[in-house]
């Protein structure tokens, strides 16, 4: 089924995307027990201890047969015993460490050794520290030996560990180990001091991230300025206020006692993945919907607080227009044209064939951590303050404990199909801001389209901007344009259908590396196809992705990413307007690391599938049939020879004025050298440096009518381009008009179009002066459409007066 007429399912069509102490939460774990060496050096588990420096030790050959480690003719338990498996811990320096376990996998013969030893050292073995382990392992293979004690205290520096094997008769023997899990508590290093706010001042003095902050009167973060603290406790009856544009940094724990109440740009972070949250006060974050133009507009959220429920969160959402997305039931096995209710099998559109994807959220519901949920405003509570004007915003407030350090949110694949993407809807779990690089980072189960790639990925933001239509693919007779997804990969980010939103969930500044998503937002990603995953059942497939603090970030939840103007990241993004609303944006980024082939999200993120029924622009990967949003190209090939190719499609029918323009340029070489437009169509090439290109066109797909260009080679050497305000406009008497360039150009044809793009007169020139009668147009505005006689296309909008 498909279509169902009621125009409340509107709510579903515009999502259609297609898409303290414990123990570690994520234990350190040979990853691949199948290779020689369980650890690569240096790998960082949890951001907390790194493992590094394993090696055989003299004396202990692999067994090829076992691809394992094996210890021989080990005679007696000293300390100048030369054959030994080593490890060393490092914990991070704001942690202590009070105890390791450590099981292994090992496996033993009847001449394997009597007797497992562990010894650790601070000093090469020059002396060493805790409770020597001594385990006789059992005759089995593959047994599981725990050597854990509970002796290893406070390991604040580089601990070496080495486990030695050895038989008490000193009998030769051989032994194999494999397969390592280390569990352990981490403790934060406790705080040096105490400082009280009294209403006025700090006593004794300010506070830093080595200092426990407690709040004895009102704090405005507004009238009193940021400030970070190692622990922090709000009294009862007094109020902590996260103030917008401004943060408070929390290095461990938070005791609300009292009240703390974030404003919506304001930030609070936990260094600590293990910092807790508690008290017996009230935890607010207040934030704001998307800039809304119609009640049944979207906003996509995530909770930054516990247990918060979508009948408290949401309590002025329209009730029956909120949802979160069920992946499990996301499957995209055939296509649509313009929402024509043909489905074509094999094809691709990223739109769920069933529509059982979106889930109705009761009031009920638990706004986990890390999920997504979607909601439109009440229309019977659309309108905004007094003498407001449209677009509204309006606050929603979330409730509850913060949410802090390690949240696993599983994502899921259903390999029923295996040709579509596997989009999951996921958010920004934390009062703060999170980096968008250092989470595609974090996460390889992100759409690892390249294999062994582990930081492949991009993300999809919800920035609608077009009217819902009945020629955009979805399940509902009306769906909206999903050109409208703004998109962030791990080089840069493209805004999505609105152009001039702000601070609400949609793109809004130059350019990266500091691309970042404020708290409360919801998101898509796409699992990858090649992800390690847990089977559910069936063709349900699941991994999780994980948010932890090391990438949240201060003082940037008011937009997604701040500027850059690094010579060497040379950046350029064109924009897509026209007269009649389009709007959407492409990038092309220039980076060591990419190619100019496909590479996979991280560095080329295609635009959606059922973008097709607006219009869009795009470039071109050759030997992909995807239409990218994002391209990387690698450095070495930006020279004024590069020709990047760029396709267009519209699906508008009426005539439509279309215009192009450079949106940002970053980098030595873009801001030195000319920009050209090349239009194969019309065989011209503009400067789109000093000014815009507007053009016309039919609908349909054209994949060869653009370039981007360096060099303006389709100009002979006697040619030059001139700037749109060379070209002028003058109104004389009796309805005429001169058109004017500068010499030696001439002109060679003019179309004068009506603002909807309707042509209304079409004229010859040969002279670089022309005066053409336009009475039909008496107090009408219009567009003249001029080539001139190097072929250069230039259009220019006049209003005629009499």
């Amino acid at each position: 089924m498909k279509k169902i007429t009621s125009f409340f399912l509107i709510a579903v069509s515009s999502f259609y995307f297609g898409y303290s102490q414990s123990i570690f939460t994520n234990p350190i774990t040979d990853t691949n027990p199948s290779i020689d060496n369980p650890y690569n050096n240096g790998e960082v588990v949890d951001g907390n201890i790194t493992v590094s420096g394993i090696g055989r030790g003299i004396g202990i050959a692999a067994n090829t047969a076992t691809d394992r480690y094996n210890a021989r003719n080990w005679d007696s338990p000293s300390l100048d015993l030369a054959d030994y498996f080593e490890f060393t811990l490092t914990p991070n320096a704001n942690y202590e460490i009070d105890f390791i376990s450590f099981v292994y996998t090992g496996q033993s013969s009847n001449t394997g050794p009597t007797n497992i030893e562990l010894r650790s050292s601070l000093d090469g073995y020059a002396s060493t520290i805790g409770t020597t382990r001594v385990i006789a392992p059992p005759a089995t293979y593959n047994a599981t030996i725990d050597l854990s004690a509970g002796v290893y205290q406070n390991l604040t520096a580089a601990t070496t560990f080495r486990i030695y094997a050895w038989n008490a008769s000193a009998s030769a023997g051989t032994f194999s180990i494999n397969d390592f899990t280390f569990n352990g508590v981490v403790a934060a290093a406790p705080c040096n001091s105490t400082v009280t706010w009294d209403g006025t001042n700090w006593l004794p003095g300010n506070p830093d991230i080595t200092t426990e902050a407690i709040i004895n009167a009102d704090y405005d973060t507004a009238f009193h300025g940021d400030f970070s603290a190692c622990s922090i406790t709000v009294n009862a009856t007094y109020e902590l206020t996260v103030s917008n544009d401004t943060y408070v940094e929390i290095q461990n724990d938070i005791v609300a006692n009292g009240d703390i109440n974030v404003r919506s740009k304001g930030s609070v972070i936990q260094n600590n993945d293990l910092g807790t949250v508690s008290g017996t006060g009230d935890i607010s974050v207040t934030k704001k919907t998307s800039f809304l133009n119609n009640w049944y507009e979207y906003t996509y959220w995530s909770s930054p607080v516990q247990n918060e429920t979508v009948g408290n969160a949401f309590s002025d959402a329209e009730p029956n227009r909120r949802f979160y997305f069920n992946a499990q039931n996301f499957e995209d096995a055939q296509a649509e044209s313009n929402n024509d209710n043909n489905p074509v099998l094999g094809a691709n559109d990223d739109i769920d064939d069933n529509g059982d994807d979106w889930t109705f959220a009761n009031n009920a519901t638990i706004l986990a951590p890390g999920q997504g949920f979607a909601t439109t405003h009440a229309e019977s509570l659309f309108f905004g303050p007094p003498m407001s004007t449209l677009p509204y915003q309006f606050d929603y407030i979330f409730s509850g404990l913060f949410n802090n350090g390690v949240i696993n949110v599983p994502i899921y694949r259903n390999d029923n199909t295996t040709t579509d993407n596997n989009w999951n809807f996921i958010g920004n779990p934390y009062p703060s801001a999170i980096s968008v690089p250092s989470f595609l980072a974090l996460n390889a189960s992100i759409d690892s389209s390249v294999p062994g790639n582990p930081i492949n990925g991009a993300i999809f933001l919800w920035s609608q901007n077009t009217a819902p239509s009945n020629t955009q693919n979805g399940n509902e007779i009306y769906n909206f344009a999903q050109a409208d997804y703004a998109i962030i990969n791990g080089v840069t980010s493209v805004k999505g259908g609105d152009e001039d939103t702000n601070g609400d969930g949609t793109v809004n500044a130059l350019d990266d590396p500091n691309l970042t998503i404020p708290s409360g937002q919801g998101f898509f990603v796409a699992m990858s196809d090649t992800a390690p995953a847990t089977n559910v059942g069936g063709d349900i497939w699941t991994t999780n992705v994980v948010f932890n603090n090391s990438i949240r970030v201060l003082d940037q939840n008011t937009q997604f990413y701040r500027n850059s103007n690094s010579s060497s990241l040379n950046t350029l993004k064109i924009n897509l307007t026209s007269d009649n609303g389009v709007f959407n944006q492409i990038a092309v980024a220039y980076r060591d690391n990419a190619t100019n082939d496909y590479d996979g999200m991280f560095f080329d993120a295609p635009r959606n599938l059922s973008s097709e029924a607006s219009s869009i622009l795009y470039s071109i990967i050759e030997g992909s049939d995807k239409k990218f949003a994002i391209q990387g190209r690698n450095t070495s090939s930006l020279n004024l020879d590069e020709i990047v190719p760029l396709g267009f499609y519209t699906g508008i029918e009426v005539p439509t004025i279309y215009t192009l323009s450079l949106a940002n340029i970053e980098g030595a070489f873009l801001n030195e050298n000319t920009i050209y437009i090349k239009d194969n169509l019309n065989n011209t090439i503009h400067n789109l440096t000093n000014s815009n290109y507007s053009f016309t066109s039919d609908a349909g797909d054209f994949n060869d009518r653009f370039e981007i260009v360096f060099t303006p080679e389709v100009l002979s050497l006697n040619d030059t381009i001139i700037n749109a305000n060379e070209l002028i406009i003058t109104e004389l008497h009796n309805g005429e008009v001169q058109i004017k360039v500068s010499e030696p150009h001439t002109i060679e044809h003019v179309e004068i179009l009506d603002i909807l793009g309707r042509q209304i007169y079409n004229f010859t020139g040969n002279t670089s002066v022309e005066v053409y009668n336009l009475s039909k147009l008496s107090n009408a505005a219009y567009v003249a459409k001029v080539t001139l006689s190097n072929g250069q296309v230039i259009s220019k909008k006049a209003v005629k007066q009499r």
